[in-house]
């Protein structure tokens, strides 16, 4: 039992892409909850050092200037300074007893000292702060020593408690999770959509490119927009397009070639069964008919097959081998070749072959070339006509052109010429042999080594057709 094999990527492509979204998503929101509140908390510990920093070194200041700390006179050095807005305010002796306490400003005496360890530390001449947040309050110490002619006779102990900077920083979180909590609903909301959108779009062209491989060529994606994946589905349909036409040209090839072969193998057959029905009562002049078109039959049957393989070395794009040759002396040997083709019909050369046209190719595929183009002008010529071949060159370049005087090729025919088994006269193209190949393979042999092919119409009638290839330079070799 076979399982649907539709290839099924979305569901996991969804997840992926929401799940990073989100990932993403959370990463700034928890950014967003965290540095705003680290930042503002470290900007009320600075604010807070030195403010209790500055008042400490102030009460300092003013005590430095008695030799003697005592609760009277440090009673009425506060006097003076005002009142404090700190929570609390100690100044102890240079053994930490409490001198002066803010928390309790009538001393019932009893003998305490002050344990802090900010008073501690301050005894040993050093300037200390210390803060902490927690449970929506800042609690802040700070401590500095009294000194009087470089020794110290004392210190000075600052403690703030804050709850209201502590309750804005309490609203400001506050506020950051309601704000987050809108902006995950909204990128949530979003990423759920754009996800379904992307996905949705990408199926569509899953879904053609599924059909594609099912074979339906004419199947064309329609994405809307100006991005990537629009770009894409205009590349997925102009692909579309060169199979459909690709798998159209297959078709009609296989048509013309099955249509070409049968034609030579009905002939053989017909008249190789009328010789064997015959028996012994055909004459023999007859028979030599027979056997001379059945000759004929084959050597056309070869002459296609031969064509065919040609056609199909160009299509698989084998490595070429490359070489300087002389247009001229390959348009000689042609030349040479097919002379008794035209004394038979009675056609004459017009040569002018000039030397020195060198270019980089093959020398046998530049004889197939030639060849092909120099039979068809003899073959579809007028009687008593002319073929003209010429050789030149011209700056960089190299050509060669067919002229004959033949019956000419009609302007809406010129493009469709060098279509495989397209012939503009069918009925005269057969009676010549030909098959329609050889265009063809004079057009892909002359576009594969570099050249271009043309085809006009000839002054005073019949056709022309030149190659031009890129001349030869020594520095190729």
């Amino acid at each position: 039992m076979k399982g649907d094999t539709r290839p099924r990527p979305f569901v996991g492509l969804q997840a992926k892409f929401a799940v990073s979204y989100l990932v993403i998503t959370l990463i700034i929101l928890f950014i967003m909850n965290t540095y705003p509140l680290f930042a503002s908390q470290r900007m009320i510990f600075q604010t807070k050092q030195t403010a209790l920093q500055t008042e400490a070194a102030l009460i300092s200041s003013n005590l430095s200037g008695l030799e003697h700390l005592t609760p009277d006179g440090i009673a009425r050095v506060m006097e003076v300074l005002g009142d404090s807005h700190v929570t609390r305010l100690m100044v102890t002796d240079p053994m930490g007893l409490v001198l002066y306490d803010s928390a309790s400003p009538s001393p019932s005496g009893a003998v305490r000292y002050a344990l802090f360890q900010e008073a501690v530390l301050a005894l040993q001449g050093q300037d200390v702060f210390r803060s902490s947040y927690g449970e929506g309050s800042f609690r802040s110490g700070a401590g500095t020593p009294v000194i009087y002619r470089n020794n110290v006779i004392g210190s000075v102990y600052l403690y703030e408690y804050d709850r209201q900077q502590g309750l804005v920083l309490q609203q400001l979180q506050q506020t950051l999770r309601r704000l987050s909590l809108v902006i995950l609903a909204g990128s949530l909301l979003f990423g759920v959509i754009l996800a379904r959108t992307v996905t949705r779009r990408i199926s569509f062209l899953l879904d053609a490119t599924r059909r594609l491989q099912e074979g339906e060529y004419t199947e064309q994606v329609a994405l809307r927009g100006n991005d990537e994946l629009t770009l894409l589905a205009q590349q997925y349909n102009l692909l579309t397009q060169r199979l459909q036409e690709t798998d159209e040209v297959r078709r009609r090839f296989v048509s013309d070639a099955s249509h070409e072969l049968k034609t030579p193998l009905a002939t053989i057959r017909l008249l190789s069964d009328s010789i064997l029905q015959s028996g012994d009562s055909m004459d023999g002049e007859t028979m030599r008919d027979f056997v001379s078109d059945i000759g004929q039959e084959a050597g056309r049957l070869s002459r296609i097959t031969e064509k065919l393989l040609s056609l199909t070395r160009l299509d698989s794009n084998q490595p070429l081998h490359r070489e300087p040759v002389e247009l001229s002396h390959v348009a000689q040997q042609v030349l040479h070749t097919l002379t008794p083709l035209a004394d038979s019909r009675g056609i004459s050369f017009d040569t002018l072959l000039e030397p020195g046209c060198i270019v980089s190719a093959g020398a046998d595929e530049l004889y197939q070339v030639i060849y092909n183009l120099v039979e068809n002008a003899i073959k579809y010529n007028c009687p008593e006509g002319l073929v003209r071949l010429l050789v030149g060159r011209e700056d960089d370049r190299v050509w060669l052109r067919v002229e004959d005087t033949g019956i000419g090729i009609p302007e809406s025919e010129r493009e469709k010429i060098f279509d495989r088994f397209y012939r503009v006269d069918k009925a005269r193209s057969r009676a010549a042999g030909g098959a329609g190949l050889g265009l063809s393979i004079v057009r892909d042999t002359v576009h594969r080594f570099g050249g271009w092919l043309s085809v006009s119409p000839r002054v005073g009638g019949g056709s022309c057709f030149q190659v031009t290839f890129p001349a030869w330079k020594e520095e190729e070799a």
